[in-house]
């Protein structure tokens, strides 16, 4: 009669456990896609400024070392959707598998901000900078590649 009330009172809430947190798991991945790839950048930036929902990673560094409005180009909102991306997809043990699309998306929000700036077409070249230095090196590639081309850009 003791291993029986043992087995129901220890036993089973663990294993009643572990489909909620798997649930929970595969809920957070979800969110994590869907305001990664589903949703605007200001809709993402709206749900980062609330921290919703709060299991998720929303830390951040903005643009690495490297400069958040080169030129005067904001790509820190770029930058904050690529860090939510990279820090979430390890977190939940998939950033391998997901790189290159977060690396992708990176892509395509510095060029969405490039749509409202003026010169465009240096808005996109440094967007594509940045966007490869990421895809070669990381985040922080973008900075070795932008002084290694001699451009005129303070990076303090």
């Amino acid at each position: 009669m003791k291993f029986l009330h043992l087995f129901l009172s220890t036993i089973i809430p663990l294993g009643l456990s572990l489909p909620l947190n798997v649930r929970q798991s595969a809920e957070l991945e979800a969110e994590t896609d869907r305001l990664l790839f589903s949703v605007s950048l200001s809709e993402f930036l709206a749900a980062r400024d609330a921290r919703s929902p709060p299991g998720l990673d929303w830390s951040s560094d903005g643009c690495s070392s490297s400069p958040e409005n080169p030129f005067g180009f904001d790509f820190e909102p770029a930058c904050l959707r690529h860090d939510f991306g990279y820090r979430n997809y390890k977190a939940q043990d998939r950033f391998e598998a997901g790189k290159a699309a977060i690396d992708r998306k990176f892509r395509a929000d510095l060029y969405d901000q490039c749509a409202a700036e003026d010169p465009r077409v240096m808005c996109e070249a440094t967007a594509e900078v940045y966007y490869r230095a990421v895809v070669l090196f990381g985040k922080e590639g973008a900075e070795a590649i932008m002084m290694a081309t001699d451009l005129d850009v303070d990076y303090q």
